[in-house]
């Protein structure tokens, strides 16, 4: 089969869908364009022919193209295309395609080959083809803002779901009335079936082209230390990117504006401001009105709001990022922690107590100035430099170097509740997910590198067993060595190989995140899954051979020569921040937290006025044995009227009294869902909440 058989005809069709940019504009659009559209054409039509020519003169040569199955194709260097060998399968294949990978590098459907290659063809289902599906959407995002506003454009990226676009905007702003024009403009460039175009320029001739930017002459100069880099058009938008694309903005059916908001450049709260739109986008419009749905549903589940209606916590502006907890919130917040702190008891850990405030020389020790300094909350005492701790890693290895540590005492497993600060810009600030004050479950196992792996299976079944009674499922990551790292390369293999091992030993299927690790060593990434399908990463495991060499720590073997060698430590948290894990569970569950956890475990309702007594009774019988009960004595409602009060503040039980229940010392029993449990005692009630708390089930109103 020719591969290359309709190569002018497409080619002609891409050229084609170039031209139809430059159709009048729509009322929704500047008119005339801006001005630096046509300067940045013309340099590239001037490079665009050079590469042309360039790549016409490469002698074609064929070459094997080797598919996941095994199966080879022949194709042509310079002339084959990823699309190509899709197409000579199936047209419905090529067409459902949204990006190639060849020899495991993401690469354009209309790229030619270069050479012999492997060839894997990504769906938008995979992560990997909604990444450069919704990198594509920014793209036509950020024309459309062009044609409209006529700003400077600066970042674009895909993000976990969805997709913006950063503009300069000078003194205007982004507001939900541009929306509907913005999409307006979305469709005419997706109609348009605008290709994406690759080319590879040279640094003089991008500073040229964007010379009316001055935040694209930042990257160019800032970031860019090659000679040459690449840029990406589609109709009359050329913007600086790595790519690569969708073969043309027609694949991108379904668009939406989302949201707008202020952002600074780069996050630096001294530089300019910025406006941030951001869009979602699918291949067609069952999705996108299945994505709307969800946020619908997402909305009913938003923590802020649930929070604010079951009275958990607030914020407030004279103290923005920091959580009032309300004593309901507290009640959830105490929980967790406790539930905790009894699996550390059962597990080893040791639970120690360190300072909020550090002088920074600390975190010139451990690196973490170098790095964070701008996240500090720092301040000088008696000329001297202080700061609240962001994160608790320097002051446990201080714990560990107070006196000489012996081989015996490992593995040393210090936890730590202490309050964390980390200075966030106000702009990302969003409720409990991100916040400038909190707390987190957090160790550090100090340990001989042959325990690693002993360890790390430890923490492994340790967050099994949380996510489990938390009802999560959970999925693993082994995150490698990042091009940029500290530290020996022997040692970077010898922890992945021991973290490999102790994943193959946990028996739970994971992945590889090759290049994603901390620069200070490997990890395993968690990723929870929510009841709307959402991921969140909460729990870390990571080894760290840097800290200890920072601090110069030791430990005194047991052999004769009394050799000092230096721990290695594991960082280990499960909830991760309990101010994020609360915002998750709130949403998780909707509000009806499991009876264990519930701030609203019953509430003792009387048929009528003359047993609010005996109802007070049982409230106290309830009360007294440890669980968070009310009763409901407002004279101004009826009996039915409360109980629906109860169900909609999600009481797991409602326990309703009259004068049966007073004569037989007992109460008729009834949950959130208005199922009814029928008359039990008050102390066979006790029993049963006893064993819903020790066994922490998540369902215990149906197993009443």
């Amino acid at each position: 089969m020719d591969l290359n058989s309709d190569k002018k005809a497409a080619s002609a069709a891409g050229g084609d869908s170039q031209k139809k940019a430059s159709k009048p504009p729509s009322k929704a659009e500047m008119d005339p364009p801006p001005a630096f559209i046509e300067h940045r054409l013309k340099i590239w039509d001037r490079v665009k022919k050079e590469r042309d020519e360039f790549v016409a003169a490469q002698t074609c040569q064929l070459i094997k193209i080797t598919l996941p199955d095994g199966k080879e194709v022949e194709g042509k260097s310079w002339e084959t295309t990823p699309y190509d060998v899709a197409r000579g399968i199936s047209q419905g294949l090529a067409d459902n395609t949204v990006v190639a990978k060849v020899n495991g590098e993401l690469w354009d459907l209309d790229r030619p080959f270069e050479g012999d290659a492997t060839l894997q063809l990504v769906k938008f289902e995979d992560d990997e083809g909604r990444y450069v599906f919704w990198h594509s959407s920014a793209h036509m995002l950020g024309e459309s803002m062009e044609r409209y506003c006529g700003g400077n454009l600066c970042y674009g990226p895909p993000i976990e779901n969805g997709f913006y676009y950063d503009m300069w905007l000078d003194d205007r702003k982004v507001t939900e009335g541009d929306y509907p024009n913005l999409e307006s403009i979305m469709k005419t460039i997706q109609k348009e079936k605008q290709p994406f175009e690759r080319l590879e320029m040279k640094k003089e001739d991008l500073l040229d082209m964007f010379s009316y930017n001055k935040f694209k002459v930042r990257l160019l100069n800032e970031r860019v230390k090659t000679p040459t880099t690449t840029v990406y058009r589609c109709g009359p938008l050329i913007d600086l990117c790595r790519g690569p694309h969708v073969r043309h903005t027609g694949k991108l059916k379904a668009c939406q504006v989302t949201k707008s908001s202020s952002t600074y450049w780069e996050g630096n709260s001294e530089a300019e401001t910025l406006q941030r739109v951001y869009g979602i986008s699918f291949p067609d419009m069952k999705q996108l009105k299945e994505w709307r749905h969800f946020q619908e549903e997402a909305a009913k589940r938003d923590h802020r709001k649930i929070g604010r209606e079951q009275e958990l916590f607030f914020f407030h502006e004279l103290s923005p990022g920091s959580c009032f907890f309300l004593p309901r919130g507290a009640h959830i917040y105490n929980k967790l922690i406790d539930f905790i702190k009894n699996q550390y008891w059962k597990r080893g850990f040791q639970e120690v107590v360190s300072p909020n405030m550090y002088n920074t020389k600390l975190w010139q020790t451990s690196g973490h100035y170098q790095h964070y300094a701008e996240n500090l909350f720092s301040f000088d005492i008696e000329k001297q430099q202080f700061a609240l701790k962001p994160m608790n890693c320097p002051g446990h290895c201080l714990m560990f170097d107070h006196k000489p540590r012996s081989w015996r005492e490992l593995p040393l497993r210090l936890a730590d509740f202490g309050v964390l600060h980390r200075n966030e810009i106000s702009g990302a600030l969003t409720g409990l997910t991100r916040v400038r004050r909190f707390q987190q479950d957090d160790a550090h196992i100090f340990c001989r590198t042959d325990q690693i792996k002993d360890e790390i299976i430890g923490c492994l079944d340790f967050l099994q067993h949380v996510y489990g009674v938390l009802g999560f499922t959970f999925k693993l990551h082994l995150a490698t060595r990042p091009k940029k790292f500290l530290g020996e390369i022997e040692d970077w293999d010898f922890a992945e190989k021991q973290l490999t091992e102790s994943l193959d030993a946990f028996g739970q299927p994971w992945k590889l995140n090759p290049e994603d690790g901390a620069f200070y060593g490997p990890k395993i990434d968690i990723t929870i899954m929510d009841a709307l399908k959402r991921s969140h990463q909460c729990a870390t495991i990571q080894l760290d051979f840097q800290l200890p060499s920072r601090f110069n720590l030791h430990y005194v073997t047991g052999d004769a020569s009394e050799e000092k060698k230096r721990p290695v430590i594991i960082h280990r948290a499960i909830l991760g921040s309990v101010e994020r894990i609360i915002a998750v569970l709130t949403e998780n569950y909707g509000g009806k937290w499991p009876f264990w956890l519930s701030p609203r475990q019953g509430i003792v309702v009387p048929v009528a006025q003359p047993f609010d007594a005996y109802a007070q009774k049982v409230r106290d019988s309830l009360h007294d044995a440890g669980f968070s009960c009310d009763v409901d004595l407002d004279p101004g409602n009826t009996m039915n009227k409360k109980i629906r009060n109860a169900q909609l503040a999600q009481y797991n039980f409602i326990f309703v009294v009259g004068e049966k229940e007073q004569n037989n010392n007992t109460m008729n029993v009834r949950t959130r869902d208005n199922k009814v449990r029928g008359e039990h005692s008050i102390e066979h009630v006790i029993a049963r909440f006893r064993e819903f708390t020790e066994t922490q089930i998540l369902d215990a109103e149906e197993k009443f």
